[in-house]
């Protein structure tokens, strides 16, 4: 626990203190309460997990399946918003930023296989990212903030969003 309050300082320089980072960072109280929701689940406690997982969205407005799999040290900075579907892997050392989506590709054929997407080790996800499907962010990738991405992606890349496509212009 306390090296998972570190490492949130270590990557938040507006985290002052760890008292701070204990009573002010409703990401790290989303991990916190995933891991008991998770073990529930994976104990076939399902509706246990699902309640706590339920309590833990309604305080922290990050909603993270007890299903999905969070590796050590994942860190959530302002992370309102964010959905982690049942069936995500999240590596360590991950870096979430608000509004990501681990989702999947909507298909409802596939409600028993894998159908979220896997971020290996030391990924950094921008604001407002979607990440839909079965597929994997490969380890150091980097995607920006808005980026869509609905294919795998190798190590050490980098995701960049497409620009606007002006469709008409109103006169001046």
């Amino acid at each position: 626990m306390i090296k998972l309050l570190r490492y949130y300082q270590q990557q938040d320089p507006a985290a002052p203190s760890i008292l701070e980072t204990i009573f002010a960072y409703p990401g790290l109280h989303a991990i916190l309460l995933h891991r008991p929701a998770n073990l529930l689940w994976r104990c076939k406690l399902k509706f246990l997990g699902r309640l706590l997982s339920h309590i833990s969205r309604f305080l922290t407005g990050i909603e993270i399946h007890p299903g999905a799999t969070i590796g050590s040290y994942c860190f959530i900075d302002h992370g309102m918003g964010i959905v982690i579907g049942e069936t995500a892997i999240v590596g360590n050392y991950v870096s979430l930023y608000h509004g990501v989506t681990l989702g999947s590709s909507g298909n409802p054929k596939l409600r028993y296989t894998k159908r979220h997407p896997t971020v290996e080790d030391e990924v950094i996800i921008g604001a407002g990212a979607k990440i839909l499907g079965n597929i994997t962010i490969g380890k150091h990738c980097r995607i920006s903030p808005n980026s869509v991405i609905i294919e795998s992606m190798e190590a050490y890349t980098t995701a960049l969003p497409t620009q606007p496509n002006i469709v008409s212009q109103t006169a001046k």
